[in-house]
């Protein structure tokens, strides 16, 4: 049995707990799909004001997607639409204080007011984004996007 509790003083030292729980969760697991279930829960659990946590797959160069918490999503995102979209093209961690200034965003879900969605990447090659969305604007900092994207890179290796 698997019970995290986190609750760090800091969001450093927070996403360092994080890292180290989402490391037990995948030891030894080499179902992609399960570590992105369970992964999805930790985040979940973990971070307050989100409104959904979850990932976006790549499947034949299209996002599709895959384990989440949270409201029913959308289902398939081409590279370069939205926020998921654009991370996907990019490569590179989108953090988006307000979705609905940023050009393109997607409304899965009208309640989302900011977003931060971080691509993991193995061997130079897209497997999946994770994508963090809240009702709360600016919600996502730096130091968030920096976190999520130590639990990509542990991800990387796990899915």
């Amino acid at each position: 049995m698997y019970d995290f509790r986190i609750d760090a003083g800091d969001k450093a030292a927070m996403y360092d707990e994080m890292a180290a729980a989402l490391e037990a969760l995948v030891a030894g697991e080499p179902d992609g799909i399960a570590n992105m279930a369970n992964a999805a829960a930790l985040i979940w659990e973990t971070l307050p004001d989100l409104n959904w946590a979850g990932f976006y797959r790549n499947v034949g160069g299209e996002l599709v997607l895959g384990p989440f918490q949270g409201r029913a999503a959308c289902i398939r995102i081409p590279f370069g639409k939205g926020v998921c979209g654009a991370a996907a093209a990019s490569l590179e961690t989108q953090l988006v204080e307000d979705v609905h200034a940023f050009p393109g965003h997607i409304a899965c879900d009208a309640a989302s007011n900011s977003e931060v969605v971080v691509p993991i990447v193995r061997d130079g090659q897209l497997l999946a984004v994770l994508d963090l969305d809240s009702p709360k604007t600016a919600r996502f900092t730096k130091e968030d996007a920096e976190g999520c994207e130590k639990l990509a890179a542990i991800l990387s290796r796990a899915i």
